[in-house]
């Protein structure tokens, strides 16, 4: 380990695989066949190990419970990742939406005579 990168930091980062296959379906309270399906169906892209084990990070096993919760409640496997896909694009585009909005109403407000 390298000053660089202490592991603090690493414990930290939502994004760090931390998580074994193993453990982030105990963890969930699901097996590894549906983290492989949310996989194969692209919601989620586990990092790999050296050994060419999946690793998921928190971030991504907050993703899997969401999927889990749908699939609990009848949803099929592929619908509930497309909808969480489809939630996270319309979360961005208000984020982005929000921006212009504040960068318009600064311009506004920062123009002659908008006193």
């Amino acid at each position: 380990m390298t000053a660089d990168t202490p592991l603090s930091g690493r414990l930290d980062d939502d994004d760090y695989p931390a998580y074994t296959m193993g453990r982030a379906a105990e963890m969930l309270g699901t097996t590894p066949g549906f983290l492989r399906a949310i996989g194969e169906a692209r919601l989620i892209t586990p990092l790999r190990s050296e050994g060419g084990h999946r690793r998921y990070s928190r971030y991504q096993l907050r993703i899997a419970a969401r999927a889990r919760e749908l699939v609990d409640k009848g949803t099929p496997i592929e619908a509930a990742c497309r909808i969480i896909i489809l939630e996270d694009q319309l979360e961005e585009a208000q984020r982005i939406n929000a921006e212009y909005r504040r960068a318009a109403n600064e311009a506004a407000d920062s123009a002659p005579g908008s006193s």
